[in-house]
């Protein structure tokens, strides 16, 4: 077993010994380190450790040893008595050899640098261990193995609590008493205490008044948690021996608290009753002024503490407490008296940060508050006098007047507040109720000037920037006052202090606060900042928000827009706009580069610098971008969809009601849009604007169609269609927090403009080409924007009054009955009940029309026999019209004149509405004549005009087919006669063409699914002539066609499909390996080349020879 180390001779002489470099504090508290103690530190070099404690009694004990002599010399001096029956008044003979040595060792070169009260600290450690653990039952060997100081406090010889305190006295280091008091355990700390204030009320000097009320102070603005590696091993060592279980017993206790501490609460607040007995032993030995207010201070912090504890306490004011913080420096600052008046400034801010951040207590009970109250109001009617005649005198103001100033103020308005709560008996609210107007009388009579602020501006700013620098309590909240301190910005030190802790003001509202104070500082005329320091403001603030999330970002985007409208911070400092255009059109070169998804990550990253730069003109080149380089448009409104803060309507220097990103778009693209590929990106761009994925739009429909839409949505004006197409996007859009936002785009005329362009339908052949903005194909675009927006006008029937809604269907039913007749059907989801659809009387003719919807209008254009036309024009509105009409058609089929009759009537009729049709229009009225056949309403007889031989061949399944394509042929007869070829200009006539093409096309599908439908493969059935057959009809039909037609250029459609037609006969031709299919090929080849050689157009008939002679 190890042997506790001999005591040694003694010490040598110590002026000029330089042992290791190591910091005392940790070096030599880990080489005092037992196994238990290291482990529960935790020593990050426990083999080190180990072998410098095997050099123990050379390397560990010089400075114990020296100490040790200090003791016996001291021992010496006391003998006869021990040193552990010393009494205070045994100190002043005995204690100088034992404050010589301590100095010896302070003083000493034992490291470097040298650290004078890290010895102090280890002497008072070692002792006070020494006298808790001396009485603790635990055998010496169990204290060799666990208790790091045994080798060190084995040294000394048994002493009591007066040398300690005595020595605390004499080294004045309250703060040290204190921390090593409150990591005790708790009732340790309390015995303790009350051993100590028991102490300092013997024999009571002036120096125990000083120590005792700074001990009470440092308790009051200790903070846990702040422990250094020493005071940690302390506390283990004492919790680990001096558990209440573990003692022997109790010493009998001079004061008791009031309240036992709570496992929750803070130890120190078990302490401060014990303190307020204290002041009560020694309220008699307080004399000066000065010191009157120190001790009433304390008192009256302590019951400020007490009271807040009984409500809800409120944080101060981070203003309020930068200038307490403030004022404590400069009280320091002048009082040449005061223990702080030559540290430097981040030693005086951190220790008055200290004081004015004092610690939470938990309850007292009522009969224990009023007790202390009666004690304050008795000290304060004994000491008002001595108070008064130093507050009067401005030269002897100092900080603890200042303090107890403040302190009563806080007190005043704590009793102020609690002496009115509900829970509270009426002996003690009196009591609060009374020592407040004591109070209020008392700080009347103290001059204004003392009790407001005592520092200067320019002293805040430093201290402001020491509490960041140094990251004290709440620096998080100095960083705020920094930031939106106008009249520090752009000072050398302000400056100095941004750029090195920037890293601090990476949050959205700290850079708002920061950019509204340089602008602030830019607008002054009187200030003055150098190129080099709004360059480096300009760009620690850019850093600091490009660290933000994208969240955060937004938030600032927002911020500055609201501040500085659409330039952003370009207007702020002419530091954020130097060199943007430059910086704009690289990103965007780079941007346009990459569309990956890291690459969409850093484009995002790159535009929000941009755009909180200058949004309005970072916005307009995305939008130029987008509808100026092909396949960029969603990539780019997926970044600006990105910023949600863009979504901005007007600014401080403008009243327009436009959002941000519209106005870029109207002012950047708009009447800049010039080709067809800019106009299509421009509606997808747009698109995605209204209608982002996973991100909130940038543009409502409601906006956009006023703005892009109902100033423009005219027959005249050249870019209707597109209007027309942005129409269509709105209303497409699904905004579940404004549905009623058709509201705000006056509907009714919205819809009277989309009736009035479909009017102009129905004599679009007879106007002049030149006046045509839109083909007839936009005809379809008009017709289906009026569906959409009747159904969201009648989707918020119920939000518009009764009344209201009646009048406008009133107004736009007067209205439309000037247009067209087929265009109030339309309308009929919006009439409701209140009008019936209007027809021509001839309607009635071939329609069982029911009455209670359906009602006749007089047109002098449908005569007789223009029932089947204005029957085919309702089939051409919609498709559930169309459907209605095909079930209400009265056709006798069984009288075969009346078929015929039908069957003629309809080809004149599909005459004349077929060149008015749009392709929506016009697959309707393909439906109605499949269907008419299908129920051989419609009688098409099949001329064998193009047929050689009959062959031998089930054509049941393509009848419809065939019929079709010879029931065009015989209205392009019928258009193409003499009497009917003047009827079409050059432009209708290309679009009928397209309409044949578009039908006929339509046809080979329906062949095709025919195939597939009737035959399958398991049948083996070949269906290749079949095929064939039907392929050469529809070639011959559509030469016929194209040999009666116009020389008006409208060969190319017909040349494309035929020679698509071909080429699905070729197909055939090619996989045809039958029997005597060599003969059938060439002369259906043969036959093929001898129809095209009829072709009048040279280039469609070479074309389809070149094909055929592939064959």
């Amino acid at each position: 077993m190890a042997q506790p180390p001999p005591a040694a001779s003694p010490p040598p002489s110590f002026p000029g010994r330089r042992r290791s470099s190591s910091s005392p504090e940790a070096g030599h508290a880990s080489l005092l380190l037992s196994p238990a103690a290291r482990a529960c530190l935790g020593s990050p070099r426990p083999a080190a450790a180990s072998a410098a404690m095997e050099l123990g009694p050379v390397t560990i004990c010089g400075e114990v040893t020296v100490l040790h002599g200090g003791f016996l010399l001291a021992a010496t001096l006391s003998h006869p008595k021990p040193l552990s029956e010393l009494t205070k008044s045994d100190w002043p003979k005995v204690g100088k050899p034992i404050i010589d040595a301590l100095r010896e060792i302070c003083t000493s070169y034992s490291s470097y640098p040298p650290e004078p009260n890290a010895w102090k600290k280890k002497a008072v450690v070692i002792l006070w261990s020494k006298i808790l653990l001396s009485k603790a039952s635990v055998s010496a060997n169990q204290r060799w193995k666990d208790d790091a100081f045994f080798s060190a406090s084995n040294m000394v010889p048994e002493i009591n609590h007066t040398v300690l305190f005595e020595l605390f006295k004499a080294v004045n280091m309250p703060r040290l008493f204190t921390q090593l008091l409150l990591v005790l355990p708790e009732h340790v700390c309390r015995r303790e205490l009350e051993t100590f204030v028991a102490y300092v009320g013997q024999e009571t000097s002036p120096v125990d008044v000083s120590f005792f009320l700074d001990v009470w102070w440092e308790i009051l603005k200790h903070k846990q948690g702040q422990e250094d590696r020493l005071t940690l091993l302390f506390r283990a060592v004492s919790h680990q021996h001096l558990s209440e279980s573990d003692e022997a017993g109790q010493p009998p206790k001079r004061f008791k608290s009031d309240t036992p501490s709570s496992p929750d609460s803070p130890v120190a607040a078990g302490l401060l009753p014990v303190l307020i007995e204290g002041l009560k032993l020694v309220k008699e030995c307080v004399g000066q002024a000065k010191v009157k207010c120190y001790a009433l201070a304390n008192l009256v912090d302590v019951l400020s503490l007490l009271i807040v504890a009984e409500c809800e306490p409120n944080a101060l004011p981070v203003e309020a407490y930068l200038d307490k913080i403030s004022s404590v420096v400069t009280l320091w600052e002048n009082d040449c008296a005061n223990r702080y008046n030559q540290r430097e400034l981040g030693e005086k801010v951190k220790e008055a940060e200290r004081s004015v951040s004092l610690l939470n207590v938990a309850k007292v009970p009522a009969e224990s508050l009023l007790a202390h109250l009666s004690f304050l109001r008795s000290l304060l009617d004994e000491w008002l006098a001595d108070l008064q005649r130093l507050l009067e005198d401005p030269q002897q103001f100092c900080y603890e007047s200042y303090r107890l100033l403040d302190s009563l103020a806080s007190l005043e308005k704590n009793l102020g507040n609690r002496a009115h709560s509900e829970d509270l008996d009426s002996e003690t609210a009196q009591a609060m109720s009374e020592l407040g107007e004591l109070i209020t009388g008392f700080l009347q009579k103290v001059s204004p000037q003392l009790r407001g602020k005592n520092s200067d501006s320019n002293l805040m700013a430093l201290v402001t920037m020491v509490i960041i620098e140094k990251k004290m309590d709440r620096h998080v909240e100095m960083c705020s006052v920094f930031a939106s301190e106008k009249s520090w910005a752009f000072t050398n030190d302000w400056v100095a202090c941004l750029v090195r802790n920037k890293e601090l003001f990476q949050k959205p509202e700290l850079i708002l606060q920061l950019l509204e104070t340089v602008a602030a500082f830019s607008s002054n005329a009187d200030a003055a900042a150098s190129q080099t320091d709004q360059l480096e403001v300009a760009k620690v603030i850019l850093e600091c928000y490009m660290a933000l999330s994208l969240a955060d970002k937004n938030t600032v985007i927002s911020g500055v827009l609201v501040s500085w409208g659409r330039q952003g911070l370009s207007r702020v400092l002419p530091a954020f706009s130097e060199g943007f255009q430059e910086e704009l059109n690289v990103a965007f070169n780079q941007i346009i580069q990459s569309s990956s998804g890291e690459g969409f990550k850093r484009a995002v990253a790159s535009v929000s610098r941009l755009v909180v730069l200058n949004p309005e003109a970072t916005i307009k080149k995305v939008c130029q971008l987008a509808v100026t380089n092909l396949g960029a448009h969603q990539f780019l409104a997926e970044i600006l969809c990105s910023f949600a803060a863009l979504n901005f309507r007007g600014g401080p220097e403008t009243g327009a009601s436009d959002s941000l990103v519209l106005g870029c778009l109207k002012e950047a693209v708009w009447e800049k849009l010039s080709s067809a590929k800019e106009k299509e990106q421009f509606l997808a761009f747009l698109d995605y604007l209204l209608q982002p994925s996973g991100a909130s739009p940038l543009l409502s429909p409601a906006e956009v169609t006023q703005n892009f839409v109902l100033p423009f949505l005219k027959s005249d004006y050249p870019r209707v269609e597109l209007c027309l197409q942005i129409l269509d996007r709105a209303l497409k859009v699904s905004v579940p927090s404004d549905q009623d936002w058709i509201h705000t785009c006056h509907p009714f005329p919205l819809l009277f403009c989309l009736c009035k362009l479909l009017e102009a339908f129905t004599h679009y052949w007879h106007e002049p080409k030149d006046q045509h903005h839109y083909s007839l194909e936009t005809k379809d675009l008009v017709a289906t924007n009026l569906t959409q927006l009747c159904d969201v006008v009648l989707a918020q029937k119920s939000s518009v009054p009764a009344e209201l809604w009646t009048q406008s269907v009133a107004w736009l039913h007067k209205k439309a009955a000037a247009l067209d007749w087929t265009i109030g059907l339309r309308l009929k989801s919006i009439y409701g009940e209140h009008f019936k659809n209007e027809a021509p009387a001839t309607l009635f003719e071939v329609c069982k029309l029911p009455e209670d919807e359906w009602t006749s209008r007089p047109l002098s254009s449908y005569g007789p026999g223009s029932g089947l036309l204005a029957w085919m024009e309702c089939c051409c509105v919609s498709t559930a019209l169309r459907e209605q009409m095909l079930v209400l058609l009265t056709v006798n089929v069984d009288n075969p004149e009346e078929v015929n009759l039908f069957s003629k009537g309809f080809l004149v009729a599909l005459v004349q509405v077929f060149p008015w049709c749009s392709q929506s229009e016009w697959r309707r009225l393909a439906h109605v004549i499949k269907s008419l056949l299908g129920r051989e309403v419609l009688y098409v007889p099949y001329s064998l005009e193009y047929v050689q031989h009959l062959p031998l061949l089930n054509f049941r399944p393509f009848a419809y087919h065939l019929q079709y394509s010879v029931l065009l042929l015989r209205g392009f007869q019928f258009l193409c006669s003499a009497s009917s070829a003047a009827w079409l200009t050059e432009e209708a006539w290309r679009h009928v063409v397209r309409l044949y093409c578009l039908g006929l096309s339509d046809l080979l599908g329906s062949v095709k699914s025919v195939v597939c439908c009737q035959w399958r493969s398991s049948e083996e059935r070949n269906v290749a002539r079949e095929l064939a057959f039907v392929y050469t009809q529809m070639f011959c039909h559509l030469l016929h066609v194209a040999a009666m037609l116009p020389d008006h250029g409208a060969g190319e459609p017909l040349l494309l499909l035929a020679l698509e037609i071909l080429s699905q006969y070729e197909v055939l031709y090619d996989a045809d390996e039958s029997l005597g299919s060599a003969l059938r090929k060439a002369n259906e080849k043969h036959f093929l080349e001898s129809i095209a050689q009829n072709v009048t157009s040279k280039e469609l008939r070479t074309m389809i020879l070149q094909k055929l002679s592939k064959l």
